[in-house]
């Protein structure tokens, strides 16, 4: 039998509340986005769902998010494994940026192509900036020429689609069940991956945070069913809320 996966983005960050385009850059939970990542367990739990593995990226915000969802779940023992091509999206010259003051300087159209297109990237830092991985320790291992100075979403698609062949598929084919805790664009890729959707209609997928997506597999590891858990209605508002964050 094939294992099950569940994806969860992590909850509001403390930049996610402020609107700022955060990217790589580092930031904790609000503590609404604790609230997220505790009741994101607990609709797990009601679910019935009981994990064999789990992923996040190398991001505090979902770290801190699958270690309070499986602690909501009674299994905060579950190995995790974290890695940096669950990343978000490195947003380049745009992190710190206010998305709405982006757009009132850009525009609207030039900001939903940095923000959603699927081949356009914002301007990059230059490698001596803060927001540049090479100056972040834990990075320090990899090599230079994979670490971002921007990034649009077929970048992320490049460096997640490995991480999902070599590290989740096995554990999957192996009947495990699996829980992936990540980001927005990172989910996005692999999102785009799992239910065939095009280059054109990326753009109008905005996952919201704190809400568990579970998907189903054949035998040839082909998505049969997929579902977000816990309150439809409220898991449409947040995903709307990520829509109009520049507007």
């Amino acid at each position: 039998m094939v294992g099950t996966l569940v994806i969860l983005r992590h909850g509001e960050s403390t930049w996610n509340q402020q609107n700022l385009f955060t990217g790589w850059h580092d930031v904790e939970l609000s503590e609404r986005g604790v609230s997220e990542a505790s009741a994101a367990g607990e609709t797990m739990r009601a679910a019935g769902l009981y994990f064999d593995a789990g992923h996040t990226s190398l991001l505090t915000r979902a770290v801190h998010t699958a270690h309070l969802a499986l602690s909501a779940m009674g299994q905060m023992w579950l190995p995790v494994q974290r890695h940096w091509r669950l990343n978000e999206r490195h947003y380049g010259a745009l992190q710190g940026l206010d998305k709405k003051a982006t757009t009132e300087r850009h525009g609207a159209e030039q900001t939903k192509l940095w923000r959603r297109s699927y081949d356009v990237p914002p301007p990059p830092v230059d490698e001596s900036s803060p927001e540049h991985p090479a100056n972040d320790q834990r990075y320090r291992l990899l090599a230079p020429d994979v670490l971002p100075a921007s990034e649009c979403l077929a970048d992320v698609v490049e460096r997640v689609l490995p991480y999902w062949f070599d590290e989740i598929v096995p554990q999957l084919r192996a009947g495990l069940d699996v829980l992936v805790t990540a980001h927005g664009n990172s989910l996005r890729a692999l999102v785009m991956h799992l239910e065939g959707i095009s280059k054109a209609d990326i753009a109008e997928l905005n996952i919201p945070t704190g809400a568990p997506r579970r998907y189903e597999f054949d035998a040839r590891l082909q998505v049969c069913g997929a579902e977000y858990l816990g309150d439809q209605d409220a898991v449409a508002a947040a995903a709307a809320a990520v829509a109009n964050q520049a507007r």
